[in-house]
């Protein structure tokens, strides 16, 4: 079967009220001319109408790359659920999804990303759900909002509070995608893909999983297309047997503003003399403040703003290195990178899919974790 066709054909696939699982992390990896493509045909069509999407991390940073911008249509879209929302820059206006969810057009959720990958896996193992500690008395806690980012998903709860075994839990019902929407560099010509220009492996195959699994349809997004055989088999990191369709976007970038950057997908190590160490300000007082209360040989987990200063002021003091840094996207170790590239790293020690990457997390793996907050 011949897997190669048009992003207008691939979106010709979707059926109205479909439930479709998109992988993506901001600008990394995300398969913008796939959502395009299913912005363009409602456009010209009315269709497909009325389809929930699911997207673990956000898609699109609205700085380059619209993402589901491109799908905040009203009409496409019945309802959204994603473990964070992109952003776009601050002096601009709000992205058209943000401009949806505010104005209570559709409901939409905020799921914390690990538990929607965990979600996926439940989903693909046909099992019920996810019962979680995870968010108790939190935004998460039904108790409180539940998710819920507007009135329309508050009349719509997708988690409930449980108690199994005499403790008190959290439990999201599986959500089983008819369609799957992932990204990665090369298919060869029986749909195997291979990741070796991305910045991290996300999600994809969890995906992928869930919609196989439950009779749905898998369609990837890559940059090219090589023949069959020719990729290694330990290269491969999505199997030809899960993805149905390949398109491909010969101008993908590799994430945010960044049209390729063999450091980022761990091909070349930059001099550690050649990233830029933060000017003085605020910002860098805080991040050297943060930077005295870490131990040499932590594992520390890293948020995106001032904390993605950190690592800088290690570099500046010749201690790259004492601290290994991990990322939600999955890279452990490096250099992580800054502003709308945040997510990707430079001369990363290796790659963890995302899923695994939060059971790291969610299990308290790690030594310490820096987060960046507004007041």
């Amino acid at each position: 079967m011949k897997k190669h066709i048009t992003p207008a054909q691939a979106a010709d696939l979707i059926p109205d009220g479909a439930i479709v699982s998109v992988s993506s992390s901001s600008g990394l990896g995300c398969p913008d001319l796939m959502l395009k493509a299913i912005g363009d045909r409602f456009d010209a069509t009315g269709h497909p109408k009325n389809i929930t999407t699911l997207h673990p991390i956000a898609a699109g940073d609205m700085s380059g790359i619209k993402g589901v911008d491109h799908i905040a249509k009203k009409g496409l879209l019945k309802r959204i659920i994603g473990g964070s929302y992109p952003s776009g820059p601050s002096s601009a206006e709000p992205p058209l999804i943000w401009q949806m969810v505010t104005g209570d057009e559709i409901p939409a959720y905020n799921i914390p990303s690990g538990i929607m990958f965990d979600m996926h896996r439940e989903a693909a193992a046909k099992r019920p759900g996810v019962l979680t500690k995870i968010g108790l008395d939190t935004f998460v806690d039904p108790a409180r909002q539940g998710c819920a980012m507007n009135a329309s998903a508050a009349a719509e709860p997708v988690v409930k509070r449980v108690t199994f075994e005499g403790e008190d839990w959290l439990y999201f019902p599986s959500i089983i995608p008819q369609v799957t929407i992932i990204r990665a560099t090369t298919a060869d010509e029986r749909g195997n893909l291979s990741y070796e220009q991305e910045g991290a492996y996300l999600g994809g195959l969890d995906q992928a999983l869930a919609a196989r699994n439950n009779g749905g349809i898998i369609i990837a997004q890559v940059k090219r297309i090589t023949k069959e055989g020719s990729l290694k088999p330990h290269d491969v990191r999505v199997p030809g047997m899960l993805v149905d369709y390949v398109v491909v976007d010969p101008d993908q970038k590799q994430t945010t503003q960044t049209a390729y950057d063999p450091a980022i997908s761990g091909e070349v190590f930059h001099p550690l003399d050649s990233f830029e160490v933060p000017e003085f300000n605020i910002q860098k007082v805080i991040a050297r403040r943060v930077a005295q209360e870490l131990e040499a040989g932590s594992c520390v987990n890293l948020g995106f703003g001032i904390s993605a200063n950190v690592p800088r002021i290690l570099l500046e003091e010749g201690l790259h290195g004492a601290v290994t840094w991990v990322i939600e996207q999955g890279a452990v170790g490096g250099v992580p990178l800054l502003d709308f590239a945040f997510g990707c790293a430079s001369n990363a020690d290796a790659y963890m899919p995302s899923p695994y990457q939060f059971t790291y997390f969610q299990g308290a793996g790690f030594d310490a974790s820096l987060l960046s907050f507004l007041e």
